[in-house]
């Protein structure tokens, strides 16, 4: 089968398109013929090793995978490696049969990045009604479908910070309320003025460096900053305990993985609600662009640059 190999950790210049053998089901595991592939932006950190759970050479990358099973099912599925190929090996804990009414393109959008939305706002943030949120990275993946759902569990005013003026015009085509610029000077200022005047109840933040550093400062009493993610791979400053008391504020971190192993049927309800949003017309996932197996290079760059607006996918067939 073709896949996409890294046998050295690095950039994009490390993704190479192989001949392999099709990989063997483990003891549950079905191979699925894959139709689409997602990507990730946590790709890009499994390719320089730099992600939260280390990597082994040679390594195929991928974590999102939508195809059809020997039975001829459709599904998505997530595992910790291999997407990037022809074939892969699902566990049928981490797989979902997807709707008639949604495609595999919309299927991969939700299967991490609106899980992890989901997560976000009803478990790490604990969203209430009437509540202020700030997405920032509001064109990606994650936040396009934040700044929809912030708005579908009862947010009182989003704020969608993102890179360019056309990703800031999507933000509010998508239900935000303000739109703030990620290049705006002090970022503490401007999400205040854009809640109008007021500090901001939750902050879903992937950015990390300075972005973490003031979005914590622009928080309200009780206000809750959720961190999934270190896009400028630059480290926050250490959390100060004191602070966070002084002020009544909470930081919090997610790592999708950890809800794959919750007692209960978290990431199965997550999935449920958003396929039935889907189907629905009220959730509408934004897809940017879908690449050939052999131009994920290309896709990584795309992602890297931050030039991507929504989801971008893979498609092994062509």
């Amino acid at each position: 089968m073709r896949a996409i190999q890294i046998t050295e950790f690095g950039g994009p210049e490390v993704l190479e398109l192989a001949e392999l053998p099709d990989p063997e089901p483990g003891p549950g595991e079905v191979l699925v013929d894959v139709t689409r592939s997602g990507v990730n932006y946590a790709d890009t950190h499994q390719a320089e090793n730099s992600y939260l759970s280390p990597a082994s050479l040679p390594l195929v990358p991928g974590m999102e995978i939508a195809g059809l099973t020997p039975d001829g099912h459709r599904v998505v599925a997530l595992s910790s490696s291999g997407g990037y190929a022809e074939r892969a090996a699902a566990a049928p804990g981490m797989s979902f049969e997807i709707p008639d009414e949604v495609t595999d393109d919309d299927a991969l959008a939700l299967v991490v990045q609106g899980a992890t939305a989901w997560v976000l706002l009803s478990k790490t943030a604990r969203l209430d009604p009437g509540e202020s949120v700030v997405v920032h990275a509001a064109g990606g993946g994650v936040g396009t479908l934040a700044v929809q759902l912030a708005k579908r569990f009862g947010a009182g005013r989003v704020v969608a910070v993102a890179s360019s003026g056309e990703k800031r015009e999507l933000a509010l085509q998508l239900g935000a309320d303000a739109v703030v610029d990620s290049s705006a000077p002090d970022m503490t200022e401007a999400l205040i003025e854009a809640n109008g005047g007021r500090r901001v109840d939750v902050v879903l933040d992937m950015v990390g460096g300075r972005v973490t550093d003031e979005s914590v400062r622009a928080l309200a009493p009780f206000g809750r900053l959720a961190f999934y993610g270190m896009a400028s791979r630059e480290l926050p400053s250490p959390v100060q305990p004191a602070n966070l008391m002084k002020y009544s504020t909470t930081v919090g971190g997610m790592w999708l993985p950890h809800v794959w192993r919750l007692p209960g049927e978290v990431m199965g309800t997550a999935m449920a609600e958003l396929f039935s949003l889907v189907a629905a017309g009220n959730l509408k996932p934004v897809l940017g662009g879908t690449y050939p197996l052999a131009e994920a290079r290309r896709a990584h760059e795309a992602l890297r640059s931050r030039g991507t607006i929504g989801k971008l996918t893979l498609d092994p067939r062509a």
